[in-house]
């Protein structure tokens, strides 16, 4: 059975790491540069970095302060953020990127995906998908949360599958809130995917971790504040895990 990955994710904002609560609600984090090497000592199993507002402002991803991350990290490292062309893919690559990882242009131009998948390997590729429970339907979000589509999550991810390497999966009902990770959606997308899922948004106690392990088959769950302001730190949360039989790596 292959391990749980527990990841923290640097969401950055005019270069710094924020933090907020159903995509709004902003606050600083701290450094990402710093951030990244207090999770490397702690053993993350991979690192994630999200500009969360590259899309809304039609810009590229801050690559310059994507090089300095990587410079200082030796663990997987994901980003994310107004990537809209192999060209953008290409840049982030050069500056340290293991995987990339695409939501709104993969929404609207779903041939990016295959065409990333298809130059630099589709385990290159983390379809992004923010969702929102409106009227007991799972609805797929882009723009950072801003705009709803007509898309249900869990066509879209079954669509995804095809073209991707792994799915991150955000609730924004509960991103930010503590309360716990959707269950419901994180289960049905990861019960009808072939690819890893990692579950996202709402982490606030190391129970939170182990209720979405048991109870879908996600083999990921990401968070960031809980990991940022240091109330939960990663070797903590990895040994509680092991205590309560859930197969993490050490």
């Amino acid at each position: 059975m292959l391990k749980k990955r527990i990841i923290p994710c640097l969401d950055i904002k005019d270069g710094r790491t924020v933090k907020g609560v159903n995509f709004v609600d902003i606050r600083d984090a701290g450094d990402a540069v710093e951030l990244a090497k207090k999770y490397v000592e702690q053993r993350a199993d991979e690192l994630v970095f999200l500009d969360i507002t590259a899309t809304i402002e039609n810009r590229k991803t801050l690559a310059d302060l994507v090089e300095k991350v990587a410079a200082e990290i030796n663990i997987p490292f994901t980003v994310g953020g107004g990537i809209n062309t192999i060209e953008d893919v290409t840049t982030l690559i050069n500056a340290g990127a293991d995987k990339v990882t695409i939501n709104s242009s993969a929404v609207r131009n779903p041939v990016l995906i295959s065409d990333i998948a298809g130059q630099f390997g589709s385990q290159c590729v983390v379809v992004a998908i923010d969702t929102q429970l409106i009227n007991n339907e799972w609805i797929v979000y882009v723009d950072g949360g801003r705009t709803p589509t007509l898309l249900h999550t869990g066509e879209w991810a079954a669509q995804a599958e095809n073209l991707a390497g792994e799915i991150l999966l955000t609730s924004m009902n509960t991103d930010g809130t503590r309360s716990g990770f959707s269950i419901e959606i994180t289960r049905q997308v990861s019960t009808n995917l072939n690819i890893p899922v990692i579950a996202s948004g709402g982490a606030g106690s190391m129970e939170h971790f182990r209720e979405v392990f048991i109870n879908t088959s996600c083999s990921a769950a990401l968070a960031a504040s809980i990991f940022h302001f240091g109330e939960i730190a990663i070797p903590d949360l990895k040994k509680y895990l092991s205590d309560n039989h859930i197969n993490v790596r050490c």
